[in-house]
């Protein structure tokens, strides 16, 4: 089970097919398109691996799903409880779902109304928290406390981290020739995932993560080596408003060439490039990698490029090209 990392847990390429086999039955093996007018535009090759027409409508039931079916069914039977923004809670609530337990996930105030209500509609129960990381562990700890539930962490767990390569499992199994790689990053755990599958199933496969520059901390901690604070951020991106743990930075370190941010602008741009010119309702988030490539800030001229879109958890009445 463990990989490079100084001591910590972290999956292998054996453990990510064994989790692929384990959520079979549970998730989509999603499809991947293409686009001719944005390859123009970008001057590649781009391979989308759509995620966000995953169960939960995010790359998140994948290693949701592989937590909640690895646990032993006295442990399940106790429930399972989580911190997030939005989408691995309603993976986690989905997952629980599909193994008839309870769980609870505890939810940033300030966290979409439409990632709150597909919590809900799985069957989770929600604990609004001040929009903080301390606020969150801490509602997480007093759950675990009163119910015994059991923590599914979003990222910093080697069978959450497993479940998420199985999206670059199947994307690299799938399109011959990829030079590249790109996924978004918030907390590392889908960029931890899909840059251990693909390095381990590709040789000389580069992957890069892509990160707003309004929340640049995997950036910053990548290039220093060690964990760098996010500060106060107003990207749109809400899905990686996170920061790394030692676990997912060791993965990272040890997988990935680097990690490029984008501009607010960008993000916004790529995104509605992606309703406009492939028809696909995708959020923020998941258009990050695109508005990297569309900034240049990875190099990726005349390559086959694999991208990892994470999720299309968005609120269609407060589009961002809309006036509010």
């Amino acid at each position: 089970m463990t990989a490079a990392g100084a001591g910590l847990d972290l999956p292998d390429l054996v453990a990510i097919r064994s989790a692929a086999a384990r959520i079979a039955p549970h998730v989509h093996h999603t499809p991947v398109m293409t686009c001719a007018a944005i390859d123009a535009e970008i001057g590649a090759s781009l391979f989308f691996k759509c995620e966000h027409l995953q169960h939960v409508g995010a790359f998140k039931a994948r290693g949701a799903c592989n937590a909640v079916f690895s646990l032993d069914a006295a442990t399940a039977e106790r429930g399972v409880v989580t911190h997030s923004s939005g989408n691995h809670g309603a993976a986690l609530a989905y997952a629980a779902r599909r193994r008839g337990i309870p769980a609870w996930v505890v939810m940033p105030e300030n966290a979409p109304a439409v990632k709150q209500a597909n919590v809900r509609r799985f069957g989770a129960t929600v604990r609004l928290c001040a929009p903080t990381v301390d606020a969150r562990e801490s509602a997480c700890d007093d759950v675990a406390r009163e119910t015994g539930a059991t923590l599914i962490h979003p990222f910093d767990d080697p069978r959450v981290i497993a479940g998420q390569g199985t999206a670059a499992l199947e994307l690299v199994e799938a399109i011959d020739g990829l030079d590249a790689i790109v996924a978004p990053c918030g907390g590392g755990g889908l960029l931890s995932g899909t840059s251990i599958a693909a390095t381990s199933l590709r040789r000389g496969i580069t992957v890069f993560g892509a990160e707003p520059k309004n929340a640049d901390d995997a950036a910053r901690s990548l290039a220093r080596g060690s964990l760098q604070p996010l500060a106060p951020t107003a990207t749109i991106a809400d899905g990686l408003r996170t920061t790394l743990s030692p676990r997912t930075l060791s993965a990272l370190r040890a997988h990935v060439a680097d990690i490029a941010t984008c501009s607010e602008a960008a993000i916004v741009r790529a995104m509605r490039m992606m309703f406009e010119r492939m028809k696909q309702v995708v959020e923020p988030s998941a258009a990050v990698p695109l508005a990297c490539l569309l900034e240049r800030t990875i190099d990726v001229g005349g390559k086959r490029v694999g991208v990892i879109v994470s999720g299309g958890n968005v609120d269609l009445d407060r589009l961002p090209w809309q006036a509010q």
